[in-house]
C-alpha cells in the first residue's frame, strides 16, 4: 500500500512542477522547483498563481489573430444545444468572474496591451481573495 501512495506522491510533485513551471536563477538560467519549493507553495495555497495563468491564457488567446487555429476553437460555438438542467461552468466564464472579482471592466481593451495585462496578471498573484 506505501508504494501506491509514493507512486501518487511523485506523479502530484510532477503535475505541481507543470502547474508552477521553472524558476529563473540569474543570467536566464532556469531549473525545476525542487520538492521544498513545491511544498511551500502548497502551504501557503498559493492557488491564485494557477488563476494567474488563466488570465494569462485567455490575455494570449485574446490577442491572436482571428484566423488563428487556436482563436478560432476558442470562439467556436457548436451548432447543437445542450441538455437541459444547469448549464456546466466554463473555463471562460471562470476567467470572466476573476476579472469582476478584480474590478476590470474595460478588459477587452487592455488585453490587447501586453505590458498592461501583464501587470494586471501579477496583480492577480498576490490578490488574497479571487
Amino acid at each position: 500500500m506505501d508504494w501506491i501512495i509514493q507512486k501518487l506522491s511523485v506523479f502530484e510533485r510532477r503535475m505541481l512542477r507543470k502547474i508552477f513551471g521553472p524558476t529563473e536563477e540569474f543570467n536566464g538560467i532556469w531549473r525545476i522547483k525542487a520538492n521544498k519549493e513545491l511544498d511551500e507553495l502548497i502551504k501557503h495555497r498559493n492557488i491564485n498563481y494557477v488563476k494567474a495563468q488563466r488570465l494569462s491564457w485567455f490575455g494570449h488567446t485574446n490577442r491572436m489573430p482571428e484566423t488563428s487555429l487556436v482563436k478560432r476553437i476558442h470562439k467556436w460555438n457548436p451548432f447543437t444545444g445542450r441538455p437541459a438542467g444547469r448549464p456546466k461552468s466554463r473555463w471562460e466564464d471562470d476567467v470572466r468572474n476573476y476579472l469582476k472579482k478584480m474590478k476590470l471592466m474595460k478588459w477587452a481593451e487592455q488585453v490587447q496591451d501586453r505590458l498592461k495585462w501583464k501587470d494586471i496578471v501579477e496583480k492577480a498573484k498576490t490578490l488574497t481573495e479571487l
